[in-house]
C-alpha cells in the first residue's frame, strides 16, 4: 500500500463534477483506492461516496491504493487533486 496527501485546491470542492472526473480516472486502475479525511474514507472509485464526502475546499486529503498498479494510481490522483481537479 501506498499514500500521500494533498489539499484540495478547487473552490467548489469535491462537488459532482470533479468527483466524476476523479473516480472515473481511478477506475482505469485494478488497485483499491481511498480517501481519507479528518472525519471519513470513502471509495475513490464512487463518484456517489465522494459527493457524499462533502469535501470541501481546502481539506486535505490522504489518498491510499492498494494493489497490483498503485503506484501509478497514487501519482495519477495526486496530481489530479494538486491540479485542481480540471477546474
Amino acid at each position: 500500500m501506498v499514500s500521500e496527501k494533498a489539499t484540495l485546491v478547487n473552490p467548489q470542492g469535491l462537488h459532482m463534477r470533479p468527483a466524476g472526473l476523479f473516480a472515473s480516472t481511478m477506475g482505469k486502475f485494478a488497485c483499491d483506492v481511498t480517501v481519507v479525511t479528518p472525519d471519513k474514507e470513502v471509495n475513490g472509485k464512487s463518484p456517489m461516496a465522494l459527493m457524499a464526502a462533502g469535501i470541501p475546499c481546502g481539506t486535505e486529503v490522504e489518498v491510499k491504493c492498494d494493489g497490483a498498479d498503485e503506484t501509478e494510481a497514487l501519482a495519477a490522483a495526486i496530481e489530479l487533486i494538486k491540479s485542481g481537479l480540471g477546474e
